[in-house]
């Protein structure tokens, strides 16, 4: 009982700080990190035994990941007039990542002696950004802005996760491993198109009371079985979200006809909603977990912390040089290039032959924080929504 009684008060305060997050500009992340290690603190203090919580969150993670790419691309548009916003925002998410990647690569090779290869691996993971912070995140900024970050956040994901599974997957970088990962990519949007639209054919036939729960369930079995093949699965969340959301856009078509687009749309509006919420109680669960598992020692670490300084100033500078060259607005978006989720989820993934020590529980835990900080600073200095909207009119 006290379990259930401890679980509904940390889900409740983490629906609090999420709430009061456009009020207070501080990201709830940061508030649901605090609170899970509290909470440890707690339970050491009345020697409550917790059992061994590790193997839970690379769970968490994964569920949350889907979901939040889900929810993230049912919100976006696709029409004429998006591309130039899908176009930057995919070159954004994808030039740095790239760079930032390649230069830490260099200096962990130098300073742990080990191949380049290895030490890119341990990089990427700090050079992807986090959608589950950076969404939710950017929720009250104005309209473009909000957009912009979804979408990069999204794509910084899927090619992160790509980026790291060709570089772990194959022992070496050759023509061979190349024309591969061509044809692995060219399989997931073959299996995401099949897939897609049998899922939405499933939504439009159905008329059980009970549908999206299905839904939800066949699009994490599909993403896990893609995975044990080693293919791209984050392609077919986006393309599957990105399907359902702009059905509108593909109502010319006659096979699309068949979906009736009208009704379509309100089972999508439904499906999107019930997304949301079970993402927000995943995404919760995940922080409070890892903020659980956070050892003091590992924020403290000094022998990391010049790492994880370095690594953050490096982001963002090379963030800022990238919103200009793209002529972008500098503030807000430079702000928004969190790591957290993802970046958990590829450390762990990192094959053990392939682990270095300075690539660590601690550097990772820093770099989160850091970045974090970052992100909290820049919106409390960010003119509210409102006032944005006042200043375009005036």
């Amino acid at each position: 009982m006290a379990i259930i009684i401890t679980l509904s008060v940390l889900i409740l305060l983490a629906y609090l700080f999420d709430i009061t997050s456009s009020k207070t500009k501080i990201p709830s992340v940061i508030l649901l990190l605090v609170l899970g290690f509290l909470t440890k603190q707690v339970s050491a203090l009345f020697d409550i035994e917790i059992p061994d919580l590790n193997p839970i969150l690379p769970i968490l993670g994964t569920v949350g990941l889907i979901l939040i790419v889900l929810e993230g691309s049912l919100e976006l548009e696709i029409n004429k007039s998006k591309f130039s916003v899908i176009k930057k925002s995919s070159f954004l998410a994808l030039i740095p990542l790239l760079i930032l990647s390649f230069g830490l690569a260099y200096f962990f090779q130098y300073f742990s002696n080990v191949s380049f290869k290895v030490a890119l691996a341990n990089a990427i993971p700090f050079a992807v950004i986090s959608s589950a912070i950076a969404i939710p995140s950017a929720i009250n900024l104005v309209a473009k802005d909000k957009e912009f970050i979804t979408y990069e956040s999204s794509f910084s994901d899927i090619f992160g996760v790509i980026f790291f599974n060709f570089v772990t997957l194959n022992e070496q970088f050759n023509t061979d491993s190349i024309l591969l990962f061509v044809v692995e990519i060219f399989c997931m949007l073959l299996v995401s198109f099949i897939a897609t639209l049998a899922l939405a054919f499933f939504l439009h036939k159905i008329k059980h009371h009970i549908k999206f729960i299905p839904i939800i369930i066949l699009l994490t079995l599909i993403y896990a079985f893609s995975k044990i093949f080693h293919l791209p699965a984050l392609i077919f969340i986006l393309l599957f979200g990105l399907f359902m959301g702009n059905i509108d856009e593909l109502r010319h078509y006659k096979f699309i006809q068949q979906f009736h687009p009208i009704n379509f749309n309100k089972e999508v509006h439904k499906f999107k909603e019930l997304t949301t919420e079970i993402a927000f109680l995943i995404r919760a669960l995940f922080f409070l977990l890892f903020g659980f598992l956070i050892e003091i020692e590992e924020i403290l670490n000094s022998d990391t912390i010049v790492w994880a300084i370095l690594i953050t100033i490096s982001l963002f500078v090379l963030r800022i040089v990238f919103l200009k060259l793209f002529k972008l607005q500098i503030s807000p978006l430079v702000y928004l290039a969190p790591r957290g989720l993802i970046t958990i989820l590829l450390f762990l993934s990192i094959p053990v032959s392939q682990s270095i020590d300075l690539v660590n529980n601690s550097l990772t835990i820093q770099v989160i924080i850091l970045t974090a900080l970052v992100m909290m600073v820049g919106l409390m200095r960010t003119k509210p929504k409102e006032e944005e909207k006042t200043l375009e009119e005036n």
